[in-house]
């Protein structure tokens, strides 16, 4: 294939702050920029804070009883130039009570309670608390005193809360098995741009989290396996040291090492015989905490290398049912994509030093962890499975608001899925995949709201949002990869997560931040893909002789600015493939000519998108007369 070849030239610091104010920028972000907290070349600027929070949080869970236990303390630390006279409390699982405002309907069996809040103190000030009028995703409460600028403060809360019979992203999976997240009360996000985020979650869009330090302790009867994010700190005294045995060596193993098995679980053996068992996980800097308890769900475990330079590996692991066929593979299917994303794409190693795949019904991500259903199709698990490990990078890796930007996290899971499932099946399978799941369905939808800008806010979104956040920011990031090779892509991609590995960049420091590591004026094309109501629809308009060979008139009816192939039949019955990058629609991005060399006579010409599937093919062909 022959691929057109643009020749950028480097651009200046100075021409970098000059091209940022031609992207639309709302007046809140514009504002974060003149207090320096973000600066035109996708770093953080000199100014940039952000606050921080030390959990330390004990729940009880006694299956099948339904009421889950906690406790916490929190030191929330106040790393902003403000003076805070309150704090915003997220109370996520309050999205099961009746009557709160969510997306969707809710069944009986989804609806509980919520979180009950027996008590709160505030630096040891007993603080008034009413649940009934505690009753959303969010609640603000006054500090008895202010917290001022580079100090913290100290909560102790205890709750409870009746685990859903429905399970989704989390719940009871069934009467012995539980799978817990967003269980505590956190403290919600303080930044630079919004202030407090108040966002309510109503079960569709998902989550922006700090980045915190967690020692998680959760309390099970006897028998019972626990999995969460973070590091183990005490198998030795929740486990019989056999299976501890088998744990450890499987932190050094390429092979699956069977922890417990479903003859293991059968003996009730497996665990330190005590009444109740307490384990105990800790993880630092990261944005949230996840458990999965169960009495009968098998345990499997291997590593694999994800820093070729160190050596370092990471645990994957594996709970589920021993009837879940497909979940026998998902610990060598881990491997391959902790090993594959780390060298690959995006090419960070794997941050963390765990992963565990749990079966349940959510096929959602989680710090070290994912829930992800059964299915009969080995292939289709492993392809839901790398698309959820995969959002390691975005969100976790870079603190991502997901909650108004989910581009910037699903978009980046969806990119990585095709790239490692064209490593597995094959570009033809994989492809085929892709279109049929995540563009087909968008791309022959004619509603308003699917044409609306990406860079819509994701909370302001009902229709839409799907492909907003998922297939259409992916078909950008892979026009952008065409448009500048894999090369500079990357590492201009690199740029930003380093500029960002941490913190919460906002879409604003990704367009700097590709700009700045590819040292080109990339402006015109965040502005075609992000800001406009494009779609995809090419129109070859015609085919006329020009001297050494044809030219091509093209209009871009969807607008935007896609990659595309020429392939042309000639009389002889020989075909040839001429590529076009997006950079062909630079400077006009509805109408272009393309100059096609050649000797021979052409017989038909069809232009032809691959994944960037057109919107009314019926106008992509020329045949000669």
């Amino acid at each position: 294939m022959f691929k057109s070849i643009i020749v950028g030239a480097v651009c200046s610091l100075v021409l970098f702050q000059a091209q940022a104010q031609n992207l639309y920028m709302p007046r809140d972000i514009q504002h974060a920029f003149n207090k320096g907290t973000r600066a035109m070349d996708g770093k953080p600027g000199k100014n940039y804070w952000q606050n921080h929070g030390r959990y330390n949080i004990s729940i009880t869970a006694l299956p099948p009883e339904r009421n889950i236990k906690g406790v916490e303390q929190i030191f929330y630390f106040n790393n902003s130039p403000d003076t805070l006279k309150r704090l915003n409390m997220k109370l996520i699982l309050n999205i099961h009570r009746p009557g709160v405002a969510r997306f969707g309907s809710a069944s009986d069996d989804y609806l509980t309670p919520g979180v009950q809040v027996d008590s709160i103190f505030i630096n040891g000030t007993k603080k008034p608390w009413n649940n009934k009028q505690a009753a959303n995703t969010n609640q603000m409460i006054g500090l008895p005193k202010p917290l001022m600028p580079h100090d913290s403060v100290k909560l102790d809360i205890t709750w409870h809360f009746e685990i859903s019979k429905e399970s989704g992203r989390e719940g009871m999976i069934d009467s012995t098995t539980y799978y817990m997240a967003y269980f505590y009360p956190r403290v919600s996000v303080y930044d630079d741009y919004n202030g407090w985020d108040t966002l309510p979650f109503l079960d569709a869009q998902e989550f922006y989290n700090d980045f915190n330090d967690y020692t998680l302790n959760v309390t099970v009867p006897k028998n019972y396996l626990v999995w969460a994010t973070g590091t183990l700190q005490n198998a030795n005294q929740v486990l019989q040291p056999e299976y501890a045995e088998r744990l450890k060596k499987s932190f050094t193993s390429d092979s699956t090492i069977h922890i417990a098995t479903k003859e293991d679980l059968a003996k009730k053996n497996i665990t330190t015989q005590n009444s109740t068992n307490t384990w105990t996980w800790t993880a630092n800097n990261i944005s949230d905490m996840a458990v999965g308890v169960s009495d009968h769900y098998d345990w499997d475990a291997a590593s694999a290398i994800v820093d070729t330079k160190t050596g370092r590996r990471a645990s994957m692991q594996a709970a589920f049912l021993d009837a879940a066929a497909d979940f026998h593979h998902s610990v060598q299917a881990g491997r391959h994509s902790l090993s594959w994303l780390s060298q690959n794409w995006p090419g960070v190693p794997y941050p963390f030093p765990k992963m565990t795949a749990f079966q349940g019904f959510a096929d959602m991500e989680y710090p070290m962890m994912v829930n992800d259903s059964h299915t009969d199709d080995i292939g289709f698990s492993q392809f839901v499975q790398d698309h959820e490990i995969a959002h390691t990078w975005f969100p976790f890796y870079m603190g991502i608001n997901e909650s108004r930007y989910s581009f910037m996290d699903e978009g980046w899971a969806t990119t990585f899925e095709l790239l490692i499932g064209t490593s597995e099946v094959g570009k033809e399978k994989a492809e085929q995949l892709y279109k049929g799941f995540r563009v087909n369905q968008w791309i022959h939808d004619r509603s308003t709201a699917e044409d609306l800008p990406i860079i819509t806010p994701t909370s302001e979104l009902r229709g839409g949002f799907g492909n907003n956040s998922y297939g259409k920011p992916s078909l950008s990031y892979f026009a952008l990869k065409d448009m500048l090779g894999d090369d500079l892509f990357k590492k201009a991609l690199h740029t930003y997560m380093d500029n960002w590995n941490g913190k919460h960049p906002i879409p604003w420091d990704y367009f700097n931040s590709m700009s700045s590591g590819s040292g080109r004026n990339l402006n015109w094309f965040f502005n075609n893909w992000f800001f406009s109501n494009g779609y995809i629809d090419l129109n070859l308009q015609k085919v006329t002789k020009a001297t050494g060979g044809y030219m091509l008139a093209i209009q871009n009816i969807g607008g935007f600015a896609v990659p595309f192939d020429v392939k042309i039949t000639y009389t002889d019955g020989t075909t040839t493939t001429f590529h076009q990058t997006p950079a062909v629609w630079e400077h006009n991005q509805k109408q272009i000519a393309v100059n096609i060399k050649t000797t021979k006579t052409a017989a038909s010409v069809v232009i032809d998108g691959g994944i960037f599937m057109d919107a009314d093919e019926s106008n992509n062909k020329w045949t000669a007369k």
